[in-house]
């Protein structure tokens, strides 16, 4: 299979983007590589979305993703507020989105991604090899809030070197949004170590019905 060439477009994905301090934070700081530092309090990212349509995109086609890791410090985005990111998992149901996020150090897996909404209630679910491994509950509003734009910095490593990539997007948020809860349902599965603390704490997020986003931008080796 022939690899597409970087970057690729993706527009009006479906998008649940949130981030939580963790049960463990000794078990999340222990994915992170050395060389690079973890939030003071271990918090994790987590993106569930899907692409519905080969048009929305330059060249993946329709998919599903989860992907979710630690954020980073000492490796901000280009507006120095946003820590950068660092993927442990990445459940992804397209071979060709795999196959291009692995030549870049993502470490990529077969898995399938849903967003149930009904009523105000939305419920999103992540698959890993077709076990449910995470179900999202959320609370939203249908009406838009403030368009959000800008990058986001993600962090691999290929050949033995970080490479940074800056993610530009654009992004259409509901202006009502809650996270009611978030389950991990099989402790025997890796990504068991990111699960939220109880009571959940929440530190950020949103759901976006339109969220477009280009894959990746400009590219630097760190070391």
């Amino acid at each position: 299979m022939t690899l597409l060439e970087a970057p690729q477009l993706v527009v009006n994905s479906r998008m649940l983007y949130f981030g939580w301090v963790p049960a463990d934070p000794d078990a999340v700081a222990a994915l992170v590589p050395p060389g690079l530092k973890p939030m003071a309090n271990r918090q994790v990212f987590m993106n569930q979305y899907v692409v519905d349509a080969p048009e929305q995109t330059s060249g993946f086609g329709a998919y599903s993703l989860t992907y979710i890791g630690p954020d980073l410090e000492d490796a901000y985005a280009p507006d120095g507020v946003t820590p950068g990111r660092w993927w442990t998992h990445y459940f992804n149901s397209s071979a060709v989105v795999r196959d291009y996020a692995s030549a870049r150090g993502v470490p990529a897996s077969v898995g399938t991604t849903t967003l149930d909404l009904h009523g105000h209630t939305l419920t999103a679910t992540t698959c890993s090899d077709g076990v449910p491994v995470i179900r999202t509950t959320v609370r939203v509003g249908h009406q838009l809030g403030e368009t959000s734009r800008g990058q986001l910095r993600y962090l691999t490593e290929v050949g033995g070197r970080f490479v940074a990539g800056n993610y530009p997007f654009i992004s259409e948020p509901v202006a009502d949004f809650e996270v009611e809860s978030l389950e991990f349902l099989d402790p025997s599965h890796s990504v068991y170590a990111l699960r939220p603390a109880n009571p959940l704490e929440i530190t950020w997020g949103f759901y976006a019905p339109r969220a477009s986003f280009a894959y990746p931008g400009g590219e630097t080796v760190l070391s």
